[in-house]
């Protein structure tokens, strides 16, 4: 973990977060699967003319390739899809606060599936973190959030496990904005139809609706992800995974600060010892002298 890591691991924390509260925003007054699709037409198409622009091209290795489909897959289309859906009934900072689960499942999969080891530090770290989350979590579900939205999001959050496990050999062979750009047309084109088939083209354009999607377009859509791939290439995808446990902070203080959401004694407390369990992950990933 180095400066360029941390810095590109807080821009992506905070982007990624804040798209919480736009998608909030977006799904109050649009169709959430065809504003998402939507979405990542116009992120992918910007992302690969920019990389052309760079003198990138569509030579990617066969791990780029399936990293591609399975990222524009699991991540655009399933996670980000159950979650746009998901805001239709639950709030923005519920919804970060439930993906910053991330990380447990990431380290389980590599333990499980790659044989990645872990030190006590580190998983005393996503004990913490995850004991952060569930005690912010726990508040919200007294105040009575519904069920049906908490469980699209946390079928999404599996489906993100998937799309960081894929991306281990996608930051290899450059061309890392090309990859961005074709994972967002992936995600585009498999939303489409689910779209089409259940929903209606009925929105009701606002200077509100038009700020979000611009934002989420270009900040969490484009440039967070392609930080993401930066990050995934520096330091791996268990330590990279850890920063979404920044979400809850940074998503809770979003959408408080940006839709008034309701941000108490409890939510800071989780906050506090989330942070706590970042730094135990990062300092068990350092080596042994």
């Amino acid at each position: 973990m180095d400066i360029r890591a941390l810095c590109y691991g807080l821009a992506f924390a905070l982007m990624w977060s804040s798209a919480f509260t736009s998608a909030r925003i977006i799904v109050a007054e649009a169709p959430p699967i065809l504003s998402l699709s939507l979405r990542f037409a116009i992120s992918g198409v910007l992302g690969i003319a920019i990389a052309y622009a760079l003198g990138q091209r569509m030579r990617l290795t066969r791990a780029q390739w399936r990293a591609v489909v399975i990222f524009g897959i699991c991540q655009n289309a399933l996670y980000l899809g159950l979650n746009f859906v998901a805001m239709q009934w639950i709030e923005a900072s519920l919804a970060a606060i439930i993906a910053s689960c991330l990380p447990l499942l990431v380290a389980l999969a590599n333990w499980v599936i790659f044989r990645e080891g872990t030190r006590l530090l580190g998983v005393a770290g996503l004990l913490a973190g995850s004991f952060g989350v569930l005690l912010i979590m726990g508040t919200r579900l007294q105040g009575g959030a519904d069920l049906t939205g908490i469980a699209l999001c946390m079928l999404g959050v599996l489906a993100l496990t998937v799309a960081t496990l894929s991306v281990r050999g996608a930051s290899g062979g450059g061309n890392l904005l090309m990859v961005v750009g074709l994972q967002m047309l992936v995600g585009s084109a498999a939303l489409l139809p689910v779209g089409l088939a259940l929903e209606t083209w009925a929105v009701t354009w606002t200077p509100r609706l038009v700020a979000a999607l611009t934002y989420t377009t270009l900040v969490p859509g484009l440039a967070a992800t392609w930080i993401w791939f930066l990050l995934v290439a520096r330091i791996g995808a268990t330590p990279a995974a850890t920063f979404h446990f920044l979400n809850p902070f940074f998503g809770v203080v979003v959408a408080w600060a940006l839709l008034g959401e309701r941000l108490g004694p409890l939510d800071i407390l989780g906050v506090v010892v989330v942070t706590l369990g970042i730094l135990a992950v990062q300092l068990s990933r350092l080596k042994r002298p």
